[in-house]
């Protein structure tokens, strides 16, 4: 039971990290008109949540770069330490 509760975790936590990932590529792809983008309004709604709450451990003059990367990186940080929690368990 524990196992797959580790891997369903892992597996939304993977697709956050790929819907961050896919909001950075159109940020970079559809430069200014990127907010009247479907595709990067649906990642921006799916991954609302994480980035309001790095937003909030981080001072207010943080930019929207810095908080998308580091949410980014913390994702990342998750995904990899329950690949090697699923592994020994």
């Amino acid at each position: 039971m524990s196992l797959f509760l580790i891997s369903a975790l892992r597996a939304i936590i993977e697709m956050l990290g790929l819907c961050l990932l896919g909001q950075g590529m159109m940020y970079l792809i559809a430069g200014r008109k990127r907010a009247s983008n479907r595709v990067y309004q649906l990642f921006s709604l799916i991954t609302r949540a994480p980035r309001r709450i790095v937003a909030a451990a981080l001072p207010r003059s943080a930019s929207g770069l810095l908080i998308g990367g580091l949410t980014f990186a913390i994702v990342l940080i998750l995904w990899l330490g329950l690949a090697f929690v699923r592994k020994f368990v």
